[in-house]
């Protein structure tokens, strides 16, 4: 399940600001996956546009329990960034 937010930012940043609301922290956060928990069963994980391409930025939120546990956690975090002022949508269809 993934959620866009259509505004610059890093994905360091973006991170920050997911486990902030989610009341978590990065892990892995000196790979190239880092992710932030959301629940025992659900993850975010951050998707920045290739270099030189514009916003959007995909947070791209999974569950290893069932697709509807990643949706519940996706709606809670879409929620959550909207309490601190960020503008979410689902992805569209033309968006890869």
């Amino acid at each position: 399940m993934s959620i866009v937010v259509d505004m610059p930012i890093t994905k360091l940043h973006a991170l920050d600001v997911i486990a902030f609301v989610a009341d978590s922290a990065i892990a892995d956060a000196r790979t190239a996956s880092p992710r932030v928990p959301l629940s025992p069963d659900a993850w975010a994980e951050v998707q920045i546009p290739r270099f030189a391409d514009p916003p959007p930025i995909a947070i791209d939120v999974c569950s290893d329990a069932s697709f509807d546990v990643a949706r519940a956690a996706a709606d809670r975090l879409a929620d959550a960034l909207a309490q601190v002022g960020w503008i979410v949508r689902t992805r569209r269809s033309d968006e890869i």
